[in-house]
C-alpha cells in the first residue's frame, strides 16, 4: 500500500496575525474623485442643427455588444441622447491626451449651467475645430465618428436611468451596431491585436498608456 511519509509529521500551525502584520497596512479615505483606472472615450452625440458634439467620459463597461455608460445629466451629451437616440463610442489611443484635454472645459450647453460655469466651463458649439479631430461620417447612425480614434463603436441607445442614490449622473445603456477598427490594429478577420491597441488610461485625473504585458487570459484568443 502507497504511504505518504509526510502523512504524519507534525507541522505547526498558521498563524494568521503573524502573516496579518507582514502585510501593507490600509487606511479607511474618502477620496475627493474616484477614477481608479478606465478607458478614456469620447462620445460623439448629435446636436439639435444636425452636427456632432464631443463629450469625454471615462465611466464605461462593454459586455458583448452592450455597453453602459455613466454620463453627467447637466452635460450636452445627456440632453442629446434623450433627443436622439444615438451614438459613436470613439476611443483613442494614448499619444490622444492633449486633444481629449484640449475638450475637458468645453461644454455643449448654452448657457452654460451653472454649477458647470462655477468649475470652470465654457460654452463651444464647434469641439471638433477646439481639439483638432476630425469628423468622419458614420455607417448607421447620424453622429459623426472621429478619424483619428483607433476604435469606434456605432451605438444606439436602449435604456436611460437616472439612480436615486446619485442623481448628478445616468447610466445609459447602449448596443453596438458598428464596430470600426484602424486597419494597423487587426491581426486577422475580426481580431483585434493587443499588442497594436494603447488605450488612453484616466487614472485619478492623471492620463496613462498601457504598461509592459504581464500575460494572457486562458480566454485570449491564439
Amino acid at each position: 500500500m502507497y504511504t505518504n511519509d509526510r502523512a504524519h509529521e507534525e507541522f505547526e500551525p498558521v498563524n494568521h496575525r503573524d502573516l496579518n502584520r507582514e502585510l501593507v497596512q490600509h487606511e479607511v479615505i474618502t477620496p475627493s474623485i474616484l477614477y481608479y483606472g478606465t478607458p478614456v472615450l469620447l462620445l460623439s452625440t448629435l446636436n439639435e442643427d444636425g452636427t456632432t458634439n464631443l463629450s469625454p467620459l471615462s465611466s464605461s463597461w462593454a459586455l458583448g455588444d452592450c455597453l453602459v455608460l455613466g454620463v453627467g445629466i447637466q452635460g450636452k451629451a445627456f440632453e442629446n441622447l434623450r433627443r436622439h437616440p444615438e451614438c459613436v463610442i470613439n476611443l483613442p489611443d494614448a499619444t490622444m491626451w492633449e486633444q481629449i484635454e484640449r475638450l475637458g472645459r468645453y461644454t455643449g450647453r448654452y448657457p452654460v449651467p451653472e454649477e458647470k460655469r462655477k468649475m470652470g466651463f465654457e460654452f463651444c458649439d464647434d469641439k471638433f475645430s477646439v481639439s483638432g479631430l476630425t469628423p468622419q461620417s458614420s455607417i448607421q447612425v447620424e453622429p459623426d465618428k472621429i478619424a483619428e480614434c483607433p476604435l469606434q463603436i456605432e451605438a444606439a441607445v436602449q435604456h436611460i436611468r437616472i439612480p436615486e442614490h446619485t442623481p448628478f449622473m445616468a447610466i445609459v445603456e447602449i448596443k453596438a451596431l458598428k464596430v470600426h477598427a484602424h486597419t494597423r490594429l487587426l491581426s486577422g478577420l475580426n481580431k483585434i491585436n493587443p499588442e497594436e491597441w494603447n488605450p488612453l488610461i484616466y487614472n485619478f485625473r492623471h492620463y496613462y498608456g498601457l504598461g509592459e504585458r504581464h500575460g494572457e487570459s486562458f480566454r485570449a484568443e491564439k
